[in-house]
């Protein structure tokens, strides 16, 4: 059977990572590995003295440490940083998607696209009118392009990734699979008897290097542009809504949803199911923990938690009392009841 993965030795691992091997130097290893994998052949990463024991208790093939760790009877590779150590290896390891140059015969190109000469387009991929395709595009099977969007050089749309109209992706920006950018916003007017719908005719614009993840839903602007900034992150099954304005270096994790009109400064982070209300503002380096919600301006950088998000400080002194609550209400009832008697002396 082929191997997916490079193979090496502890001594040629420990010198590929500038790092110092502690065993036997020709040691076989294959892959990187979680700490308590059963794995002879795999390789692992231990930052602290906990994941050092659980490596330690698997059949685990090597452990990359820091440079002043203890010794251990497994086979070690003292780094300088073993996460940092552990990512390269990762890269190393990493098995990319393939496909094939040139045009698939099943895709569809409007003749009014331009397509550079270096992009691959994989199987039923549909790229429609006034379209422009850089320089080492890569469609993977099923994409959709629409009207007018423009992809920059060394763009990447895996399998089933659809975008409307009038969508521009920056520079080596990355599309999960199964993400829709361009769909209309959520616009409509009460009229007293229905809900007529407000026309969407605005843009989607993505920075450089960007990475959106699986499913991701980007609604075009009512008017104007929805944007994502260079270098920012955007995890699975995020929503970001129409006329939203993303900054640079942000990162946004999986089931969080951004209402219209709102912006985000540049390095702000967004945990997991974080939400928002139109037309607020969150300036430069926020840090909003996982299931906030943010019904307000935020200006002054720094970490806030809760609903309402609030300084973390506060968020977690307020988090505390509530789990007094039963015991802070039996004790005013008690007082209360203590004041009645006194006032009926």
């Amino acid at each position: 059977m082929e191997k997916v993965s490079p193979r090496f030795t502890l001594g040629s691992l420990a010198q590929l990572l500038g790092g110092e091997a502690e065993g036997p130097i020709d040691k076989e290893l294959e892959r990187p590995v979680s700490a308590g994998d059963i794995d002879p052949l795999g390789v692992t990463f231990a930052e602290n003295e906990k994941y050092l024991k659980l490596a330690e208790s698997s059949e685990i093939g090597a452990i990359l440490v820091g440079r002043d760790v203890r010794k251990s009877d497994r086979a070690l590779v003292r780094v300088d940083s073993p996460r940092r150590a552990f990512a390269q290896l990762l890269s190393i390891c990493r098995r990319e998607q393939t496909l094939a140059p040139g045009v698939h015969p099943t895709a569809i190109i409007d003749p009014s696209a331009k397509v550079d000469p270096t992009a691959q387009i994989g199987p039923y991929v549909v790229v429609s009118a006034e379209a422009t395709l850089g320089p080492g595009v890569r469609l993977f099977p099923f994409c959709f392009v629409g009207d007018r969007c423009v992809l920059h050089q060394g763009v990447t749309l895996y399998p089933h990734v659809v975008l409307y109209q009038d969508v521009t992706l920056g520079k080596n920006t990355v599309v999960h699979s199964g993400s829709v950018l361009g769909s209309e916003g959520f616009g409509y007017v009460w009229d007293g008897k229905k809900r007529s719908k407000i026309p969407q005719v605005g843009v989607v614009e993505v920075g450089e290097e960007a990475e959106l993840g699986a499913n991701i839903t980007v609604d075009r602007a009512t008017a104007g542009a929805t944007r994502i900034g260079s270098g920012s992150k955007l995890d699975n099954l995020v929503q970001v809504a129409h006329n939203v304005s993303i900054g640079e270096h942000c990162v946004i994790a999986a089931q969080s949803g951004i209402s219209g009109s709102t912006t985000l400064g540049d390095r702000v982070v967004m945990g997991g199911n974080v939400g928002t209300n139109d037309h607020v503002h969150i300036g430069n380096d926020v840090i909003l923990g996982g299931r906030s919600s943010v019904d307000r301006d935020i200006e002054e950088p720094g970490a806030y938690f809760g609903t309402p998000a609030r300084p973390l400080a506060e968020a977690k002194r307020s988090f505390v009392l509530t789990t007094k609550l039963p015991e802070l209400l039996s004790r005013i009832r008690e007082l209360e009841r203590k004041v009645e008697e006194l006032s009926a002396e």
